[in-house]
């Protein structure tokens, strides 16, 4: 956009400026983007220079230190954790399962299409779903040549075609190894089968850091070779890396008389503290098969929709994919796990679990779901009335109570009226000394009804402190929107966001709770506009429920962008060459790692929806935001004179960026 006479919203903020001492409340600070993805081979020589989209995951734990509110912070004491990736991710690795739907039989591009139609509401689904499915910039009317970067086809054509990592876990832009890229790492009965590894074929993703010794997170499998095709042992599991080792997280159900579970089932790292001098972490673990599997009467139940057609995968394919196979999978596991293609498209119940984890990479886990066998909380693994329906639990967050015992959230399925399997937002407490029996209580205000009346079609906990105060989202019925939450334990219902501040979280808008550090104070996500049928811009917002922090007060919501803002810098600083997208993490010394829009030599202006004109360059990249120890007068930015355009791709759920810079446009943010 050219540069024209000086528009009123910078004419605004000058005078608001002159007439008040105003300063950020934040300083911005760049993180380093390393990766070294973009060193790595692609499938075409086009497509190794393919730029990195990097979006930050986590903030390192601040221990004891002082609230930089009323202390001077160093901006570099606290490692930010964040994942590059290449293209579109097709599925989403941090999801138990993909975009949080019990059915698990979002596998192929018309099941995309039709989640995005019946979830997100979007007028351009079809583009949202070729982009999931073939990557990045594929070629539109020629989408099988292949030139898409990343997406679903390129997974589960890998046993055929081969594959290349996507995406990359990283601390402080560092880029981290894991134990799937050694053989010897491997465990599990069948291991001798995979045959010989394949170099930079997985996808990684870092979740947070604790202390100087620790760092967790999610990787898939690399991809081996042998004479049948090239399997991977498993999707995904667990990680920690610790004293230059690197451990896996197995499945906690590893009896050998459920062969798939124990050599190809997934676990999820997704949050944890330092506990008794061990690291506890949380996340999910499969335990039996949800494609073929007894239901709450006992009868075997089988869903092929689990398993595509291999035309969906390889058009016009000389392959075939058997479902009498896939079942095979698990009834009949000997030896042929890594023998059979359809193997890999196993999908699984999965439960609650923890790992205790050693400074020595010694390991102990435990279910926190209760039950045994083939049951959880009282219900069996697949739904007796809905084959397509399978339990499913996991624990996102954990925090250490004011007793010093933790508490886990995340969510469990509950059985609606006997009538549907839904995933509902719960927490966790074990007894004080006895971490193998955990009680499982759901998240009051957020119930779910098994009609198409009903408010909310999953809800989950992503956050916890130790006041055991908890923070998480809540999914709409069908395309109604996902609303931010969060909750006191045993203090009523859940209070909605947009009940809290409407004046931030408008009515319909969607928003996203992320965390919430032991000052009260939460971060995440919200709208700044209504969606119209397209995805909606949004920003990243921290609330504070408590204490207040330096100038924000008890009770009061801003957007990042205002606290960031400072109007006596200038349109080229540094505090206007950002505008923050996503708050991901929050310490106890208030410092937040957040995704950042950055605009080489800053903004035109100060506005909130300001353009990056040419020559200049607008990319995504990773901050942290590090609170200043003064008494700052806060200067909202002023609102865009422009009619805000419209932005194609998804954004609801957990899935808040993953499509987010991967749809070929050019967009203004």
């Amino acid at each position: 956009m050219p540069h024209k006479m000086l528009k009123l919203s910078t004419l605004a903020i000058l005078i608001a400026g002159a007439s008040q001492v105003s300063a950020a409340v934040y300083t911005v600070v760049p993180v380093d983007q390393n990766s070294t993805l973009k060193d790595q081979p692609y499938f075409d020589k086009a497509q190794s220079g393919a730029s990195l989209l990097y979006s930050s995951t986590g903030i390192q734990d601040s221990g004891s230190d002082s609230s930089c509110f009323t202390a001077d912070c160093k901006s570099e004491t606290y490692k930010v954790t964040s994942e590059a990736r290449r293209g579109t991710e097709g599925t989403p690795i941090a999801d138990t399962t993909p975009y949080n739907q019990n059915s698990q039989d979002i596998v192929k591009q018309s099941q995309l299409r039709s989640y995005c139609d019946n979830n997100l509401g979007y007028g351009i689904c079809d583009i949202w779903a070729e982009n999931q499915f073939f990557g990045r910039d594929y070629a539109d009317n020629d989408e099988w040549n292949g030139q898409g970067v990343g997406g679903l086809q390129k997974k589960q054509a890998a046993w055929v075609n081969g594959y290349h990592s996507n995406s990359q876990g990283l601390v402080n832009g560092v880029s981290v190894e894991t134990f799937a890229s050694n053989a010897e790492s491997y465990t599990g009965t069948q291991k001798a089968n995979l045959g010989d590894i394949i170099a930079n074929t997985t996808d990684t993703l870092v979740k947070g850091t604790v202390g100087t010794d620790f760092v967790y997170g999610i990787t898939s499998s690399s991809l081996f070779k042998n004479v049948s095709g090239m399997p991977r042992a498993f999707e995904k599991r667990g990680f920690v890396n610790t004293n230059g080792q690197s451990v896996q997280l197995a499945p906690v159900s590893t009896s050998t008389s459920n062969e798939l579970v124990s050599n190809m089932g997934q676990t999820l790292a997704n949050d944890a503290v330092m506990f008794d001098g061990k690291l506890f972490v949380v996340g999910s673990s499969s335990y039996a098969a949800s494609f073929y599997a007894k239901n709450g009467n006992g009868d075997y139940r089988d869903d092929e929709n689990k398993l595509p057609n291999a035309d969906d995968i390889l058009k016009d394919s000389p392959q075939n994919l058997d479902f009498n196979r896939l079942k095979d999978c698990t009834t009949n596991a000997s030896e042929n796990l890594y023998s059979n293609w359809e193997c890999q498209f196993s999908t699984f119940a999965n439960e609650a679990a923890y790992w205790l984890v050693n400074a020595d990479g010694t390991v102990t886990s435990h279910a926190i779901s209760a039950g045994s066998g083939d049951n959880r909380d009282g219900l069996a693994v697949i739904d007796k009335d809905n084959d397509s329906l399978s339990f499913q639990a996991s624990a996102q967050a954990v925090a250490l109570d004011t007793n010093g015992n933790p508490i886990v959230v995340g969510y469990s399925t509950n059985d609606v009226n006997n009538k549907l399997y839904a995933i509902q937002a719960a927490y966790f407490t074990a007894p004080v000394g006895d971490l193998s029996s955990w009680t499982r209580t759901l998240i009051p205000g957020l119930a779910i009804r098994e009609d198409d009346s009903g408010d909310f079609s999953y809800t989950m906990a992503n956050g916890v402190n130790s006041k055991s105060v908890i923070v998480g989202d809540a999914k709409g019925n069908g395309t109604k929107p996902q609303r931010a939450f969060i909750y006191q334990v045993d203090q009523g219902n859940a209070k909605f966001f947009d009940q809290l501040v409407p004046s931030l979280f408008f009515k319909d808008s969607n928003s996203n709770a992320a965390a919430i550090n032991n000052n009260g104070q939460v971060v995440g996500w919200v709208d700044m506009e209504a969606s119209n049928g397209a995805e909606a811009r949004h920003r990243a917002f921290t609330y504070i429920n408590s204490t207040a922090q330096g100038p924000l007060k008890t009770g009061g919501a801003w957007m990042l962008d205002d606290l960031t803002n400072d109007p006596s810098a200038g349109v080229g600083s540094l505090a206007n060459s950002y505008r923050i997208l996503n708050a991901t993490g929050v310490n106890d010394a208030g410092v937040i790692a957040a995704t950042a829009f950055y605009c080489d030599g800053g903004y035109d202006n100060l506005s909130k929806l300001s353009p990056c004109s040419l020559p200049k360059k607008e990319v995504q990249t990773i901050v942290k935001l590090v609170p200043k120890n003064i008494d700052a007068v806060i200067q909202p930015r002023a609102q865009d004179e422009d009619q805000p355009l419209k932005r194609s791709g998804g954004s609801l759920g957990i899935l808040a960026l993953t499509a987010l810079g991967f749809i070929g446009f050019r967009r203004r943010k």
